[in-house]
């Protein structure tokens, strides 16, 4: 991952759009695989509704993320709210709670990907050449990761999932050993 290229075209006068891009990776012992799930909001220039973005596809999903910005320096708890008019992340859900039993998604890894048009693969273009620029799988913003918390809504029309950092999930400690005396003895012995 390289930002100088990202941050480079950001100040540009005229940039390229911003793409954004998400997975999502089951985790073996919660779900019983390690399934990754690409998608994205927006659109590209082929019809398919795909975006190519370093050599793997992520399919045009409506799907509404917000609540990553840091605020007071709390940690941030995003909302994802996807669509579920084809029944698709219920067939997910449905999935993953005949295996693991009523776990939904909640410990699945979500990841932001934030890159700009320019540095997107060449394939999403027509004729495959990118007129932005040179496509660079590498320039991306920093990847926001964070943890699947809960399911807070499911019906025909949307499911909605909130999101934790790491550290923020319930009975995760930050360190995870306790630090003791007997472990550290130099600590608190001052020489002058």
């Amino acid at each position: 991952m390289s930002t100088a290229p990202v941050f480079s075209e950001v100040q540009k006068i005229n940039p390229s759009a911003i793409i954004e891009l998400f997975t999502l990776q089951l985790d073996n012992s919660l779900h019983g695989a390690t399934t990754i799930y690409r998608f994205h909001s927006g659109s590209n220039l082929n019809a398919n509704g795909q975006i190519v973005w370093a050599g793997n596809s992520y399919l045009r999903f409506p799907i509404e993320a917000n609540g990553f910005a840091y605020q007071r320096g709390q940690i941030p708890r995003p909302k994802l709210i996807v669509s579920n008019a084809l029944g698709t992340i219920s067939a997910i859900l449905l999935t993953v709670n005949q295996t693991t039993a009523g776990n939904d998604l909640t410990g699945a890894t979500f990841t932001r990907i934030r890159t700009m048009a320019r540095f997107i693969d060449a394939v999403n273009f027509p004729g495959s050449s990118n007129p932005l620029g040179t496509p660079d799988p590498t320039a991306e913003f920093k990847r926001q990761v964070f943890i699947v918390d809960r399911k807070a809504k499911e019906n025909r029309e949307v499911v909605e999932f909130e999101l934790a950092g790491a550290i923020d999930m319930a009975g995760v400690r930050a360190p995870k050993r306790q630090c003791t005396r007997a472990l550290f003895p130099s600590i608190g012995t001052f020489t002058q």
